[in-house]
């Protein structure tokens, strides 16, 4: 039963796609963030649904070429930049195999963000995708949240499997990311008991953030409570809230947890701690020794052995940053933080161009809250293998079209109030002989 609800929610949106491809890109964010055809058992578990979708959104753009507006901007070039260098250290990959694998899978994730750019085109779209990436997620924050609550947190918060967020610590980064994101629509709702119902929704992915038990997670965390006080209008409700979580996690989370969260401080006697050490100077290693590093998925058994301190003592690189480092050298890394760095000039730019007008005051919010999730994400990302998720590149895909459909020389012309009507008699002065 779930397989046939599932098939046909997708197929419907799939008979939109011919007339509007903006259904189809932000059909193709949910089914890559939410993934919810992994919650079937039968033949929509392994439909190739995301392929079917975003094959139909090509097809629907190139008989519509009049709707794809690809913005022409540093962020945007960066990124193809970034796409450029990786195909171009593809070749000289030492894991071949595995390199061009991973290549086929990164490449359409990104390149179906640059046409997730292009497709949308007012802000009527921008944020029904803001609301597509928030509630994909918050499904996971909220089913999560009640599991740490209804276990006292006993158990792991895990993923959907076959997904990229199956692992607990790479769920904790997602939901950590998606929590400011549930915070703008808080403050953008007008309705009390919906706004009350994203700010538990806000609570409980907190809540499944902690019950991962994911230690990258915690620290990027508490980073990003400090950002989204920061950047938050309603700075007294979302300093009470930011209290309340420690009191709560002192209340309900059990010893094993405490322990677990305590050993970051002991990470010279873990050895899984010790491991990630040794990654991250393998990824050095091997990014001294060759310029375009060494290629995808190159953190392998027989590439630790000539690169690594500790030849056995084998590791994924544990973070985006000395992934990016060891699998594409020092330039891939470069382009990488300029494409991070540029997604936050974007952001403050918006939140600049908003600043006097009380009409954009949701730009600004959303574009602020976008700051505070790639803060969150860049932190608690330095402690996961993460560079590549989906979720990264939707964030910057809002701060693009935010952009677009408001600043750049294509945007649509902003609505202002109607001017007082002119009297008959100056309406005729004004006329030019």
């Amino acid at each position: 039963m779930r397989d046939v609800l599932i098939a046909l929610v997708i197929c419907g949106l799939m008979l939109q796609i011919p007339k509007r491809p903006a259904v189809g890109v932000m059909t193709f964010a949910w089914l890559s963030l939410m993934n919810p055809h992994r919650l079937t058992y039968g033949f929509a578990f392994s439909f190739p649904w995301v392929a079917a979708v975003g094959g139909l959104t090509l097809v629907s753009l190139f008989m519509r070429p009049g709707q794809f507006k690809l913005p022409r901007n540093a962020l945007v070039i960066t990124l193809i930049l970034f796409m450029a260098w990786m195909t171009i250290t593809t070749p000289f990959a030492f894991e071949q195999e595995r390199a061009w694998g991973e290549w086929n899978r990164v490449m359409k994730t990104l390149f179906f963000a640059l046409v997730t750019m292009g497709a949308i085109n007012n802000t009527k779209d921008t944020r029904l995708f803001a609301l597509v990436v928030i509630l994909s997620l918050g499904f996971y924050g909220f089913k999560g949240g009640l599991f740490t609550i209804m276990s006292g947190g006993s158990s792991r918060v895990m993923g959907p499997t076959g997904t990229y967020i199956a692992d607990n610590n790479d769920l904790a980064l997602a939901l950590l990311t998606i929590v400011p994101l549930v915070w703008y629509l808080y403050l953008q709702e007008k309705r009390r008991w919906l706004r009350w119902g994203w700010a538990l929704l806000a609570l409980l992915t907190i809540a499944a953030v902690l019950g991962s038990y994911s230690r990258g997670a915690l620290l990027g965390f508490g980073a990003m409570l400090v950002m989204l006080w920061l950047k938050s209008r309603k700075k007294m409700v979302t300093g009470t809230l930011v209290l309340l979580v420690v009191p709560l996690v002192v209340m309900f989370m059990p010893e094993q947890w405490f322990g677990r969260m305590n050993s970051i401080g002991e990470y010279k006697e873990d050895g899984s701690a010790m491991g990630r050490v040794n990654a991250w100077r393998f990824a050095i290693n091997i990014a001294s020794d060759n310029f375009m590093g060494g290629g995808f998925l190159t953190f392998t058994p027989r590439m630790f052995r000539i690169y690594a301190p500790d030849p056995n003592d084998v590791h994924a690189p544990h973070s985006l940053y000395f992934q990016v480092l060891g699998e594409h050298g020092i330039v891939g890394l470069i382009l990488f933080l300029v494409f991070l760095f540029l997604a936050w000039r974007t952001g403050s730019r918006v939140m600049r161009f908003c600043k006097n007008n009380p009409e954009l005051k949701w730009a600004s919010d959303l574009a602020a809250m976008c700051q505070v999730s790639l803060l969150g994400y860049c932190a608690g990302g330095a402690f996961l293998t993460l560079a590549y998720a989906d979720l990264l590149y939707d964030v910057v895909i809002i701060l693009v079209l935010l952009e677009k459909v408001l600043i750049s020389k294509d945007a649509l012309p902003i609505r202002q109030p109607a001017p007082a009507a002119q009297s008959a008699p100056a309406a005729l002065e004004s006329r030019p002989a």
